[in-house]
């Protein structure tokens, strides 16, 4: 299956707190499910950023430590993507807006992520998202 990783905490908003636009420097043009890879590395700063970010949506996030990372921790919907020039919702200026619906949890997968798209497995995948 299909895997994307994404960096803590907006791996976490992505499958928990709603946000629907993930933002890329480049367009997808794959349309369905996709696991979302909560990536190891996240600065403090990063971090705090991405908090302040949050907060400005309403949105609360755990604190760092309790935050899962070098794990699949859940599999959404891609269902389009849309150049943008202007900030809109959780989609940054200047970015690819990929448009996910129908985040889902699943038992968290430890496993290497990777820069891009990329595949993990489907009998890794089938015991946890059954």
């Amino acid at each position: 299956m299909k895997a994307l990783s994404v960096r803590q905490p907006w791996a976490w908003a992505i499958i928990y707190a709603l946000k629907d636009i993930e933002n890329r420097g480049w367009p997808i043009h794959y349309r369905g499910d996709i696991l979302i890879h909560a990536a190891k590395t996240c600065t403090k700063k990063e971090y705090q950023v991405a908090r302040e970010f949050c907060q400005s949506m309403g949105v609360v996030i755990p604190e760092l430590i309790s935050l899962r990372r070098g794990q699949v921790i859940g599999i959404v919907t891609i269902v389009d993507c849309k150049f943008s020039q202007v900030a809109s919702g959780w989609g940054m200026p200047l970015q690819y807006h990929w448009k996910l619906e129908n985040p889902r949890e699943v038992t968290p997968i430890p496993y290497i992520g990777q820069l891009g798209i990329f595949e993990v497995p489907d009998d890794l995948v089938m015991e946890v998202a059954a």
